[in-house]
């Protein structure tokens, strides 16, 4: 399967070098007023924090966290109407975080390695931070999906991040649960790839036919219906874990031909602290005798207590990677914190990262999300 081409109408982006520079590649929207804020964690690391300026000083700000080796861009989608246009719409300001994982920055290719505790102890507290030092008392919310929002649930469990006036977390939030074979795949091929190499990249072009990668793809072309070789490591294997990360008809054409912009590479130093949180089923801490992190509680959900905003936990029903996380999550806060005000909504037939870049989700998803907003605004 992967030595199949698509057909001529779908053109794919020109080939990019990988950057070893800590320069942000360029969000692709078609939005006028957008503020790009240079910005680093207190840690030395370069981040990327955008405002969309809407004209108006008065609204509630929201905060868009992408996932791991995503981007700002999940938010942006220019082809369809994506969730900035709909905050807009709506009356709020947008702003959105490339955190360290983003694809928009090299670190997962080069860099200096991390773990989801620098982003949850320095990336996410500092652009809330940032934010208010901003917009003064207006009201600030946070729409967060995937690692992202396993982050934020950590920050949020150590204090870190008080008083927001809402959360919405797609996907995963405390208590992260993956598929039995999901789990195994990731530890194997942790243990047997960590020796040759140290990221596994979802562009085929960009490695190869006469590559290391090449058996990657080669596995994540099996059974696959589609014959583009990002779709079928990102959709048929999820980097090769056998999961799925979106419902494959959800994506309009324009959309699955950027794929491999809108989806990085995928390091596999990171899967140690992954493999940690899953098997805790719980987001725990990785560093246990720096002095640094102390600062962060060792398990999120036994400190879940600290948690002062409402919680709408956000999943979709075929969610092929985090399975029903979501749902477990607010039957476990329910039994253990009661007082905790955390919803569920599931929405029907979408997958996991189809609920941003669905070219339904406008429909069928984002009304759930301004919902929520509104009812605290």
């Amino acid at each position: 399967m992967i030595f199949r081409t698509t057909t001529p109408s779908r053109t794919r982006p020109a080939l990019r070098r990988v950057r070893t520079t800590t320069a942000l590649r360029p969000l692709h929207h078609r939005l006028a007023a957008v503020e790009e804020i240079p910005f680093r964690a207190s840690d030395g690391v370069r981040l990327g924090l955008t405002r969309v300026d809407s004209g108006e000083r008065d609204r509630p700000a929201v905060l868009l966290l992408h996932g791991h080796t995503a981007s700002a861009d999940m938010f942006l989608l220019p082809e369809t109407r994506n969730l900035v246009d709909v905050l807009l719409d709506d009356g709020y300001e947008p702003w959105l975080l490339d955190w360290r994982g983003s694809c928009r920055l090299p670190y997962n290719e080069t860099g200096q390695k991390y773990t989801y505790d620098d982003v949850a102890l320095y990336d996410i507290p500092e652009a809330v931070a940032h934010i208010r030092g901003r917009i003064g008392d207006r009201p600030l919310f946070v729409v967060a999906h995937c690692i992202g929002s396993l982050t934020l649930s950590l920050s949020m469990a150590a204090g870190l991040v008080p008083g927001l006036a809402g959360v919405v977390s797609q996907g995963v939030f405390l208590t992260p649960k993956l598929a039995g074979r999901t789990s195994l795949r990731m530890s194997v091929a942790g243990e047997l790839l960590k020796t040759r190499i140290d990221h596994i990249p979802v562009d085929f072009r960009k490695v190869g036919l006469w590559s290391k990668y090449t058996p990657l793809f080669a596995l994540a072309s099996r059974k696959a219906s589609c014959p583009d070789p990002t779709c079928q490591i990102l959709h048929n294997s999820a980097w090769g874990t056998g999961a799925s990360l979106f419902v494959h008809a959800h994506l309009s054409e324009a959309t699955h031909n950027r794929l491999a912009e809108l989806l990085g590479p995928a390091p596999l130093w990171i899967l140690p602290h992954l493999r940690r949180i899953e098997l805790a089923r719980s987001v725990v801490r990785w560093h246990d005798t720096d002095h640094r992190y102390r600062a962060l509680p060792p398990n999120a959900l036994d400190a879940a207590a600290r948690i002062d905003t409402p919680v709408l936990l956000l999943a979709g029903s075929e969610n092929g990677l985090w399975l029903n996380s979501q749902k477990l999550c607010h039957e476990v806060l329910a039994h253990r914190q009661p007082q905790l005000d955390v919803e569920y909504t599931e929405i029907p037939g979408y997958g996991h990262l189809d609920t941003f870049l669905g070219r339904g989700a406008a429909l069928d998803v984002f009304g759930h999300i301004l919902d929520f907003l509104g009812k605290r605004r």
